[in-house]
């Protein structure tokens, strides 16, 4: 895994970007896997008000809150479109049905959706237990996209979202780790002291399930872009 450790979350998005920026001037970004929550939102940023062009580019996102339809204010598909799909509209935009109960048909096509599309590259964030997508401690390295539940550090995590932590969904809809593992490039970023035991273990514990972030270890290209205080514990 290539290490890029930066100043703060601004220029991480700088180095995110330019790496975006060559593989779409060398037609190399036909399916771009992209993330939600606060650490991708200094990148979107930055794209929002760029000149690259997503016309003929589909985008697959990790996950999406199940019991939340896609015009929710804290859906996952509304969070894309007023950070990124409104100003840079894509080719086509997948995420996975947070209001169809039914598993199996939602996790069924959306593995049909990223066979048909598979993913050049895909945007990671870290969660402090070492989650990437929804794959909490515990979920197998050859898991694919279905129904998880939420640990309590993650519901905790994401209740500064919602008005109160009760609001906070307990399911989501989430890309499997064997799922992501398959994206042919992954950028992963990491920001802030809270995130620096996670990002330790992940370079420097063996690959367990006790780490999600882990399995990255078994991929071939991977690029992890940190703040020094997230690469603070790194051996």
């Amino acid at each position: 895994m290539k290490k890029i450790i930066v100043k703060d979350h601004l220029e991480g998005a700088k180095e995110g970007f330019k790496i975006i920026e060559n593989l779409l001037e060398n037609k190399e970004l036909n399916v771009f896997g992209l993330a939600t929550g606060s650490t991708p939102l200094s990148l979107y940023e930055l794209i929002r008000e760029s000149n690259l062009d997503f016309k003929d580019v589909i985008s697959i996102n990790l996950d999406e809150y199940v019991g939340l339809s896609p015009d929710h204010s804290q859906s996952y598909n509304y969070f894309m479109k007023e950070n990124l799909f409104n100003a840079k509209p894509f080719k086509a935009s997948y995420l996975p049905d947070g209001s169809n109960d039914n598993e199996k048909e939602v996790c069924d096509e959306y593995e049909n959706i990223l066979k048909e599309n598979p993913i050049d590259l895909q945007i990671l964030g870290i969660g402090t237990n070492g989650h990437i997508g929804f794959n909490e401690p515990g979920s197998a390295f050859d898991s694919r996209t279905r129904k998880v539940e939420l640990a309590e550090e993650t519901i905790e995590a994401n209740s500064r979202f919602f008005e109160t932590k009760d609001e906070v969904p307990t399911h989501a809809y989430s890309m499997g780790i064997g799922t992501i593992l398959e994206a042919k490039k992954i950028i992963l970023f990491a920001y802030g002291e809270a995130k620096a035991d996670a990002i330790n273990k992940m370079f420097n514990e063996e690959p367990n399930t006790n780490l999600p972030a882990s399995a990255l270890q078994n991929h071939p290209d991977v690029t992890v872009i940190m703040d020094e205080a997230a690469a603070s514990k790194l051996k």
